[in-house]
């Protein structure tokens, strides 16, 4: 018989939106972050498309101006998408990995 300890964690009192709360929704704290964790690269590509745009537009208005210092500015908010990116990708593959070699399965509702 396998004994877990796991920490109560009271998240029935938040609202989700549509009439219920987050505990009637989720029983434990562990669902909501596979949950989280899942949706991460999605949640992940749609800030770097929003940053990739705004750095964008950055760069091609202080093309137009001139401006040494907003174009380095947009340079870094651009690099800084694809590092912040490349991170979550990494880290959700590394889950991935650690998952198949030990035969764990992470980001499973039934932590």
């Amino acid at each position: 018989m396998i004994n877990r300890l796991l920490a109560a964690v009271n998240i029935g009192d938040l609202p989700t939106g549509n009439g219920g709360t987050l505990g009637g929704t989720y029983g434990s704290i562990s669902p909501l972050i596979s949950a989280l964790l899942k949706n991460s690269l999605a949640i992940a590509s749609i800030i770097l498309l929003c940053l990739l745009i705004f750095g964008g537009i950055g760069f091609i208005m202080s093309a137009g101006s001139g401006d040494s210092k907003k174009s380095d500015q947009s340079k870094k908010t651009i690099t800084s998408a694809l590092i912040g990116f490349a991170v979550v990708f990494s880290a959700y593959f590394i889950i991935q990995i650690i998952s198949f070699i030990t035969g764990v399965d992470i980001l499973k509702f039934n932590l």
